[in-house]
């Protein structure tokens, strides 16, 4: 794979280093796969065509790609608050939410995560480590995840939640014992 311009990838003892505009990621790949570095490409490579040796050689290439990407671009994740009183706020770096319980919910995010509010509703997650970034989304709507009947809680942006009717009440023919 071809490194932009302004990222430098550096490659010692089973560990791979890229260093770029958003910040520095470090990986340390698994034993039989070999990474070096020529130029601007990145070169991952297997010793056999063994099953393990392929699903290695993919994820780790998969991996530096995301890193590089990382620190060039960055990765987002958006969140979405529904619910009556339900809002978010930051207070300093730290993430306010008011999400119907009796005390408010403080969240301290990582370092190299990046968090915004837009309105009451809309929470931004930014940083250079893709993984780190999903996992900081998922615990936030871990809080209070979207409750099926009426929809309630913190979602990803355009995700769908499936709807339950809820009680369906007495029908006319239903008793429902002696009469």
């Amino acid at each position: 794979m071809s490194v932009p311009s302004g990222v430098t990838v550096s490659v010692s003892d089973h560990q791979v280093a890229v260093k770029g505009p958003k910040g520095q990621l470090v990986l340390e790949y698994p034993e039989p796969i070999s990474v070096s570095v020529e130029g601007a490409t990145v070169n991952v490579a297997r010793p056999n065509d063994e099953k393990r040796n392929r699903a290695l050689h993919g994820l780790t290439r998969t991996l530096i790609a995301n890193m590089v990407e990382g620190v060039t671009n960055g990765f987002q994740k958006n969140l979405e608050i529904q619910g009556v009183g339900y809002r978010a706020q930051l207070q300093g770096k730290k993430l306010g939410l008011q999400l119907g319980f009796s005390h408010p919910v403080v969240f301290d995010p990582p370092t190299g995560i990046d968090i915004k509010v837009e309105g009451q509703n809309k929470i931004q997650i930014s940083g250079a480590d893709k993984q780190q970034v999903g996992q900081v989304a998922a615990h936030i709507r871990s809080i209070r995840p979207p409750e099926p009947y009426k929809g309630k809680g913190i979602r990803y942006q355009g995700e769908r939640v499936r709807r339950k009717l809820g009680k369906a009440g007495k029908t006319a023919g239903a008793t429902g014992g002696k009469k």
